[in-house]
């Protein structure tokens, strides 16, 4: 092996005789997130009926332990070896089929499945508490296609020509937190009713009880959401609306017949104006009556960057988007550059894919719902330490570039007396965040209980 070192070229031995070093030193920061936000005590407690002897792994343990496998990377139960074998950062983890026997025992009960979610529930509260409450509730729905290259139980044929599944999930956009998530079929419906209700039913109980009541709640779908029963469940549980509207011969035609006058700038998300982007609203020129009152329709057109294909709803060389939301706010371009921001969701599903999402390890089912919980909490996690210990680009990164800059990096264990200290390389571009991470962890109030 050779190595460079101003200017000179080594040739390197390797051996495996080093002492005190650990890799994935900065993974042991989610270890301890989850321990100041309360999740470890809390999934103990509500998964204490899986523990069958005292000697026995703590379940609540397990779970944490996958989950933070897989926000540190891993993609199946295998992965958990990456902090097995560093006991000195992550404390004693569970065998590979303690794990399996834990998610199917939770799989095999609805009740366990409900408990992990409350101790989730249970950890945001705290970690809300400790300066991520956002002053209103935005929750992004959208589904996904995951593809499976065997019969797994569950997977079927999807709308796109693939095989795999279709998930439904939830997050809250002012936190990045996921909100909830349900497995379905390959061939489920993205615009689906009752799924969506049932998802963003669930993504509300996730909401801080004690903040529920008073926090504004705008619920965000694309086009899928158009969709009357949704729209009525929201608009009858005081839950404002911004989902995506058809372009219909009657939508098209009263934009066609807009005054020129009627446009205005769109905004950027920073509020100024975008160069290439006008929104009008339409709603006097539709009939809304099947839609709840106080229903309207905004529009946008822009011109389609050089070399998109046009579709027949383009028209005088713009392209249309349409919304249906029931904001009284009497800024449209704000309406509309608030829905557009609905685009996160498909980046925190991305980051989920990158985060054991994409690969449904198990044949059955109920098991890989089960998965996807721990995805949601893996998910958590990261958001959690990026929010409450990170700044700058770091606090905005991707779990990947997270991984490479901080959670990977490797250091020296050293112990002294009653006195342990991690020592992390001079030289690393990322070292002073981490240390400054740590420290933030250590001044952070823990949850009580």
């Amino acid at each position: 092996m050779k190595v460079q070192r101003d200017g000179r070229s080594f040739t390197v031995e390797v051996t495996a005789d080093g002492e005190g070093l650990v890799s994935h030193a900065g993974t042991a920061l989610l270890t301890q997130v989850a321990g100041k936000c309360g999740l470890t005590k809390a999934l103990s407690r509500e998964l204490a009926a899986m523990r069958e002897r005292r000697a026995g792994h703590d379940p609540g343990r397990v779970v944490r332990d996958l989950a933070v496998m897989l926000a540190d990377g891993g993609e199946a139960l295998a992965d958990l070896g990456a902090i097995r074998e560093q006991a000195p950062l992550f404390g004693e983890v569970a065998s590979d089929s303690t794990a399996y026997r834990a998610i199917e025992r939770i799989a095999a009960d609805p009740e366990l499945l409900d408990g992990l979610r409350a101790a989730r529930k249970q950890a945001r509260e705290h970690a809300w508490e400790l300066g991520l409450a956002p002053e209103r509730v935005t929750i992004d729905l959208d589904a996904t296609l995951l593809g499976s290259h065997s019969e797994k139980e569950g997977a079927a044929g999807n709308f796109k020509g693939g095989f795999g599944f279709h998930p439904m999930l939830a997050y809250f956009d002012e936190t990045s937190e996921a909100a909830a998530g349900m497995l379905r079929a390959g061939n489920a419906g993205a615009n689906t009713a009752a799924d969506q209700i049932a998802v963003a039913e669930a993504a509300l109980e996730q909401v801080p009880a004690e903040r529920v009541e008073g926090i504004d709640v705008l619920l965000r779908v694309d086009s899928a959401g158009a969709v009357h029963e949704l729209i009525e469940w929201a608009h009858e549980g005081g839950i404002r609306f911004s989902v995506g509207f058809d372009l219909t011969e009657a939508v098209r035609e009263a934009i066609e017949a807009l005054p020129e006058g009627a446009w205005r700038p769109a905004l950027n998300q920073d509020g100024t104006e975008r160069e290439n982007g006008e929104v009008a609203e339409i709603t006097d020129r539709l009939d809304l009556e099947r839609w709840p009152e106080g229903s309207r329709v905004i529009v946008r057109r822009e011109r389609p960057h050089p070399g998109a294909q046009l579709s027949f709803t383009d028209a005088d060389g713009h392209r249309f988007q349409a919304i249906l939301t029931d904001q009284a706010d009497t800024d449209i371009a704000a309406i509309e550059r608030r829905h557009r921001a609905r685009a996160h969701a498909e980046d925190q599903i991305a980051a989920d894919k990158d985060t054991g999402l994409a690969k449904l390890p198990f044949r059955g089912f109920a098991m890989n719902a089960v998965w996807l919980e721990l995805v949601l909490v893996a998910h958590d996690l990261l958001a959690w330490t990026k929010a409450l210990l990170l700044s700058g680009e770091l606090a905005r990164s991707r779990p990947k570039r997270l991984r490479q800059r901080l959670l990977h990096v490797g250091a020296r264990l050293a112990f002294s007396g009653r006195r342990a200290r991690l020592r992390l390389q001079a030289g690393w571009p990322w070292a002073t965040e981490l240390v400054a991470a740590f420290a933030r962890l250590k001044d952070l109030p823990a949850a009580a209980g």
